[in-house]
């Protein structure tokens, strides 16, 4: 009997690198033992970037994800071995700090392995000279220790993976050069090779750098950018004589200097992100004997650019003194990937069924990511959040060659720099703008970057309004970043008065069509059997009963909904289940008397809120905007002035107001017709700065940060817009065998006034890390920093301790909402 999806899938993988190895063990694994590996190179070292990779792996890293997916490859690498010898040396890490900037940043890296659950301590320089002898300890202020962590053998550890898969079924063809991948129906069919075609149910781009030229065969964009980066080794050390083990000492970086160390027995190896990028075109790339026949010892190992690695030399022989004597006795520049976000691309595309991308993976990641992809394909979803790496996170805007070069080639700047969370790319920017952004300018706008999005955190036309607060705690000066006291005038203007705030960025899907309702109402979880006119808060979930992302729909009409949503992979989700599925990537997906089209480029929103929005909004319009004529949770389409609005009786900020709605040839207008008739009433624009602080004083989750996809309704404290006597929804069923939560997304409040917690710190329960921060902000209207946390489950009042640079700072959780738990001030 021929396989087909249902029975056994036949998958086809390119690439048998780390990843491509390891995602063949993780399916075969997991009963789908028709796999096939294609590879251009010879195996086992097919010359793309695994055959030259160092194999440090660090697991500590701000994004819980790739930490997770770091784990995993420590765990089931030291778990395998080749002809006696271990795929993972355990030889740990070791992370220097010679600045003061650095030592915080050590602690705040600290903090995420405490979050994380990665072993680490910050160490004194002198223990940092016991680890590693030949540094210069009087330039050493300190280290961070991991002592789980430690060397990747990439290659055996392929060799062990490729063993296991060929065991269960799977084979691998060296040799073979993809030259198309075929399709019918919107979904994929074959990998064509030059020695021949392999029919496929599913197909998986684990091709590294050279991902982009499969991407475009199946007319699929793959974001990423190749890089060279230079990695050089020593002569023999007289230091390192009679060594006789791979390594002995951790893996060390001195990221003030852009530079990593490695043992190769007596040698030192040496890896230097300091030089300029060096981005490689993936459709110039040599295949491996044409690489070969110039020369290269492979096609991903560029030549030594010794002019770039002067500078880096120096600092090495710097740190250590050994060195100075030294030469160098080999060096290339290694090709691998980078993403204009610098996470990997994961995931099926849309815009062709069955073909999958697992690409941009460093050896740290690859076990961890081959279980989520295989997970995803098995399973329809990874056990570990994988929202950061989806291929539908990016917008169209970043996707263009020019973008992804930029961003990629800045992404290897940033490799060990000190980045503050909130800290925008500098360029491209502007990119995206709202119809507002002449009028922001104005009023002195202070502009971060979300989504290529130009977003005012605050504006300094509202300085003065300062003056008049009470005096605000002094910030520590991470804190102070990309922050300004500005920020508390406009929240207070916010409860006092009424702001302006633009809302342009939030994604606006249209769904309609004779099937919307029932679709709409079928993939979420609150009832939408309402009339035209009502706004429901719902969610979507996963068929776990995970939060893959909230919505806030209006029925606009009987087949006509305004959805507000989250983020690209959004409407991926809803075009990939409704009627008939949709195959097309474009941002309009049509199908079972449903159509589904993104309008947010097209249309802009303003918030307007406060005690006093009434009183300047409805002198606007003929319509009744009175508590009793537009009730709350509300939708009307109508006119201010001569602006036609779809106005939404919303508030993310707690607080009296409207979403007002218009296309974004009238978004200047409406701005205009609002902050005109405002000025009687004290209007200001205020930015996400204020914004933020107001949505954590009423507890509103956002979503990505505070909940994803590993956290259901109940536990993250939005069971209230699930309804389990509605009818079938997806996730029902999973939530219906869920017991009582045993972790909840907590509200605390620090006790100290003056102390500030920014968020992904780790939280200690009887001394003990017990979870993490998700969102934090001071929240002016109480006088303390709030801080949202997944914890076990904890009564308010009990106390608990929130690290900040190494402090254990004491807060207490809190029941919420925080503020107006009424609701007297939104209903009014």
């Amino acid at each position: 009997m021929s396989s087909t999806p249902e029975t056994n899938p036949r998958v086809v993988i390119v690439g048998a690198g780390i990843v491509g190895c390891s995602l063949a063990d993780e399916l075969t694994a997991r009963g789908w033992t028709d796999v096939t590996v294609l590879e251009q190179g010879p195996l086992p070292a097919p010359g793309g970037s695994t055959s030259h990779a160092p194999g440090l792996v660090f697991q500590t890293n701000p994004s819980k994800t790739l930490t997770e997916f770091a784990r995993y490859t420590v765990e089931k690498f030291n778990s395998l071995e080749v002809d006696g010898v271990s795929c993972f040396d355990p030889v740990g890490g070791l992370e220097l700090a010679t600045t003061p900037e650095r030592l915080a940043e050590l602690h705040r890296r600290a903090g995420y392995a405490a979050s994380w659950g990665i072993r680490g301590e910050i160490v004194s320089a002198a223990r940092c000279k016991e680890l590693w002898p030949l540094i210069d300890e009087s330039t050493v202020l300190g280290g961070f220790h991991t002592p789980d962590d430690g060397l990747a053998r990439a290659l055996l550890a392929s060799r062990a993976q490729l063993a296991r898969a060929e065991s269960r079924g799977a084979r691998f063809l060296d040799r073979h050069t993809v030259t198309g991948i075929e399709q019918e129906d919107g979904r994929v069919t074959a990998v064509v090779t030059d020695r021949g075609t392999f029919p496929a149910d599913h197909v998986v781009s684990a091709a590294g750098f050279w991902g982009p030229v499969i991407g475009r065969m199946a007319g699929v964009d793959v974001p990423l950018q190749p890089l060279a980066h230079q990695y050089a080794r020593t002569r023999p050390l007289p230091e390192l004589a009679g060594a006789t083990e791979e390594a002995s000492k951790p893996i060390l970086r001195f990221q003030d200097r852009d530079l990593y160390f490695r043992e190769h027995t007596d040698r030192i190896g040496i890896g230097s992100y300091a030089h300029k990028p060096l981005p490689v075109d993936p459709f110039a790339v040599l295949d491996y004997d044409e690489a070969r026949a110039n020369d290269m010892e492979m096609p991903s190992s560029f030549p030594f650019t010794e002019e770039d690695w002067a500078p880096s030399w120096d600092d090495c022989r710097q740190l250590m003194p050994a060195l100075r004597e030294a030469e160098i006795e080999e060096g290339f520049n290694g090709v691998f990937s980078f993403t204009p976000d610098g996470m990997p691309v994961l995931g099926e595309s849309r815009a062709l069924r069955g073909f999958w991308l697992a690409e941009a993976v460093w050896v740290t990641h690859s076990a961890g990511v081959a279980k989520a992809v295989a997970e995803w394909m098995v399973d329809g979803r990874p056990e570990t959040d994988a929202h950061e790496c989806d291929l539908a996170r990016f917008e169209d805007a970043q996707r263009s060659p020019s973008y992804i070069r930029d961003r990629g080639s800045q992404q290897f700047v940033e490799v060990y720099d000190v980045l503050h969370p909130l800290q925008p790319m500098e360029q491209p920017r502007p990119l995206r703008v709202s119809p507002f952004y002449a009028r922001q300018q104005e009023l002195g706008a202070y502009f971060l970057e979300g989504g290529g999005w130009e977003r005012p955190h605050w504006y300094e036309a509202n300085a003065p309004l300062v003056d008049a607060l009470d005096p605000l705690p002094e910030r520590d000066a991470w804190s102070a970043r990309y922050w300004s006291p500005i920020a508390a005038a406009e929240a207070r203007a916010t409860r006092e008065k009424v702001a302006l705030y633009d809302m342009t960025p939030l994604r606006r899907l249209e769904v309609t069509g004779p099937g919307a309702l029932d679709f709409l109402h079928g993939m979420t979880t609150n009832n939408l059997r309402k009339k035209p006119g009502a706004v429901t808060y719902t969610l979507l979930l996963d068929e776990t009963g995970g939060i893959r992302s909230d919505l806030t729909v209006a029925r606009l009409g009987p087949d006509r909904f305004q959805v507000g949503a989250n983020s690209p992979a959004d409407l991926d989700w809803l075009a990939r289940h409704a009627p008939g599925g949709d195959t097309s990537r474009s941002s309009a997906a049509e199908s079972g008397g449903v159509q589904i089209r993104d309008i947010t480029s097209g249309t802009c929103c303003i918030g307007v809120w406060g005690p006093l929005a009434r009183d300047l909004v409805q002198p606007l319009t003929r319509d009744d905007f009175s508590h009793e004529g537009f009730g709350y949770f509300r939708a009307k389409e109508t006119y201010l002035g001569h602006v036609p609005v779809t106005a939404m009786r919303l508030s993310y900020v707690g607080e009296l107001g409207w979403e007002l709605y218009t296309s974004a040839d009238l978004g200047l207008r409406l701005w205009d017709t609002l902050w005109e008739a405002g000025q009687e009433h004290g209007v200001i624009a205020a930015g996400r700065s204020a914004f933020n602080s107001l949505r954590l004083e009423k507890g509103y989750r956002a979503w990505g940060v505070d909940m994803t996809d590993e956290h259901d309704p109940y536990e993250a404290g939005v069971g209230f817009a699930v309804r389990l006597d509605k009818g079938d929804f997806t996730g029902m069923a999973a939530l219906q065998a869920r017991g009582e939560p045993r972790r909840r997304l907590t509200p605390l409040l620090l006790d100290d006034p003056g102390s500030v917690v920014l968020g992904k710190e780790p939280v200690y329960v009887d001394g003990s890390p017990a979870g993490y921060v998700t969102s934090a902000s001071y929240g002016y209207t109480l006088g303390r920093c709030i801080a949202y946390a997944w914890l076990p489950v904890l009564p308010a009042g009990a106390g608990v301790h929130i690290e900040y640079f190494g402090e254990k700072v004491p807060a207490t959780v809190a029941d919420e909402p925080l503020f107006d738990p009424k609701m007297t001030r939104i209903r009014c």
